[in-house]
């Protein structure tokens, strides 16, 4: 208990928040971190899940397995059948993912939306693309944020018909809330992957996944195909299939982001702060 007052208070700190997670080689970390992860040791695993246990609420109760060849392996796990049920509400649009809501609200018709009170972007910059941007102008969007202890792996919102994937390189900031009201348009400077879909009715949705530090690593089954910063291209890829509602969709090697545009038409049914699992109602028509 003492250990757990000790992290938190530290890492509520938010001037050594920041300047740990981001006043540092952001990218050779990145990399670094991603090579250890990918090290297949039973007693390093163990010894490194052990410590992410000191700094996170990890929780593997629900995980399909128990023992791990390394710590990819954990952070991408599966969960055990049944885990993550699907709400009964065939009409709505359910969470991705595990998360924590972030900013969510209208997309001003300049195509505006925010990362945090006072920090705007536009999701033309977002998505590398304007014209792919313009149908979600008056509808919504939401922020889910993955911490690192969350369940890693996405799915299928609704039922989709998948068309396109543009990858965009960049840095890897820390997406925490810290950065979020300190870096401006951080969403755009980040890495990321702008997943387009369109729904049974022919409307349109995106899913923005965004890399952070540590995590810039995404597995995308549309495309079998894994994104990383050290990806070559293409970065505008044709995605086509169809995904059924709670699908998986792909993975992070850790934790992340993704934001859900919905066009207008949609009305939120979380709010910032709310913790989702997988399967729960995000808005509704």
């Amino acid at each position: 208990m003492k250990l757990a007052l000790w992290r938190d208070r530290l890492l509520q700190q938010e001037d050594l928040n920041f300047l740990l997670t981001n006043r540092i080689p952001r990218l050779t970390l990145t990399r670094l971190v991603g090579w250890y992860s990918r090290i297949e040791s039973p007693l390093l695993t163990r010894f490194s899940i052990a410590v992410w246990r000191l700094f996170t609420d990890l929780d593997l109760s629900e995980a399909r397995q128990q023992r791990f060849r390394s710590l990819q392996d954990c952070f991408i796990r599966e969960l055990k059948p049944g885990a993550r049920p699907l709400a009964a509400e065939a009409d709505a649009i359910l969470s991705p993912c595990d998360a924590i809501v972030g900013a969510c609200g209208a997309v001003e018709h300049q195509g505006q939306v925010f990362q945090a009170k006072g920090f705007p972007y536009t999701v033309g910059e977002l998505f590398g693309d304007a014209a792919r941007a313009a149908p979600y102008r008056g509808g919504q969007f939401v922020t889910l944020r993955l911490t690192s202890s969350m369940y890693h792996r996405f799915h299928a919102p609704a039922d989709l018909s998948l068309e396109h994937v543009t990858h965009i390189a960049g840095d890897t900031w820390n997406v925490n809330p810290i950065a979020l009201k300190r870096v401006e348009r951080l969403f755009c400077r980040n890495e990321r992957a702008a997943i387009h879909a369109r729904l049974p009715d022919g409307r349109p949705i995106a899913l923005v996944a965004v890399a952070a530090i540590l995590v810039a690593s995404l597995r995308l089954h549309c495309l079998n195909l894994l994104l990383h910063v050290d990806y070559p291209g293409p970065h505008e890829l044709p995605a086509q299939g169809e995904a059924r509602r709670g699908e998986e969709l792909g993975w992070f090697q850790q934790g992340s982001t993704i934001i859900v545009f919905l066009p207008p038409g949609f009305e939120l049914a979380v709010q910032t702060g709310q913790r989702l699992r997988m399967g729960e109602v995000l808005a509704r028509p």
